[in-house]
């Protein structure tokens, strides 16, 4: 990288979580994260009841697992899945042990669970693309919802989930004019934090944000990806959201190297 250029990706979910932190309007919709340690994940644990385990440089889902804690139940209270495998344990040391047995190299992060919101029966998020115009402005270019396979705890495409269109999946929860209004509101979050995020990183020129809705309706900010996929919006029965996305994204540099 040459001398004064600011990167236009930044990796480390780490730093981009503690770059969000600083903004007191977007402080609320970060669920709690800590660095992963044995402490932490057993205080987290205490706290929340269930968190996510993520690599601090993953992408794609990969090394993601959910891990619980049932204290009502009768044996193996502790539990955690990685893709699709599932394991149990009666203790804390012998789950923390499984874990670290299981990770992938690198730092990894706890994050507080957030129980989403399901669409027959399988759990789901929603992606906020989030653009710089050639005139420097920054512009929400597209949304679009994000279906976990159903044997897998995250819901990256990459990962067997299932692109749709954010108002069907949103549709058995709440009403139409309601959903549209919803949607509005989370595009206008995912442009919030690009203006947040480009003051602390100013090199960056596009974002994907990956928004959780809760069982009570409340969007939490679950990750930003700097160099997210345009071609995910391909799916959209509306072309022009892509041919829009894509279009940007050459302007801002994207594909020139390939």
């Amino acid at each position: 990288m040459k001398s004064g250029r600011q990167p236009r990706h930044v990796i480390s979910k780490w730093k981009k979580n503690k770059a969000l932190l600083e903004n007191k309007d977007l402080k609320p919709y970060l669920p709690e994260m800590r660095k992963f340690d044995r402490a932490n994940l057993l205080n987290m644990l205490k706290k929340h009841k269930m968190v996510y385990v993520k690599p601090v440089n993953g992408s794609m889902g990969k090394g993601v697992m959910r891990v619980d804690l049932k204290p009502s139940a009768s044996n193996a209270p502790y539990r955690y899945q990685l893709e699709t495998k599932v394991r149990s344990f009666n203790t804390f040391d012998e789950l923390y042990a499984s874990i670290q047995q299981h990770k992938v190299k690198g730092d990894y992060l706890i994050q507080q669970g957030i129980h989403l919101l399901t669409y027959q029966n399988r759990t789901f998020d929603l992606r906020i693309m989030v653009q710089k115009t050639p005139q420097k402005v920054w512009k929400t270019t597209g949304y679009i919802g994000r279906l976990a396979h159903p044997k897998k705890i995250v819901t990256n495409y990459h990962s067997d989930g299932t692109l749709v269109p954010a108002e069907k999946l949103l549709s058995p929860h709440m009403k139409g004019p309601k959903i549209k209004s919803y949607c509005v509101n989370l595009q206008d979050l995912g442009a919030d934090v690009a203006n947040h995020l480009h003051k602390v990183f100013p090199g960056i020129r596009e974002i994907g944000t990956d928004i959780a809705i809760d069982q009570k309706l409340r969007p939490w900010i679950l990750e930003v990806n700097t160099s997210p996929d345009p071609f995910i919006f391909r799916k959209l029965k509306d072309k022009n959201v892509f041919r829009t996305v894509i279009r940007y994204s050459r302007a801002n540099g994207r594909f020139q190297d390939k």
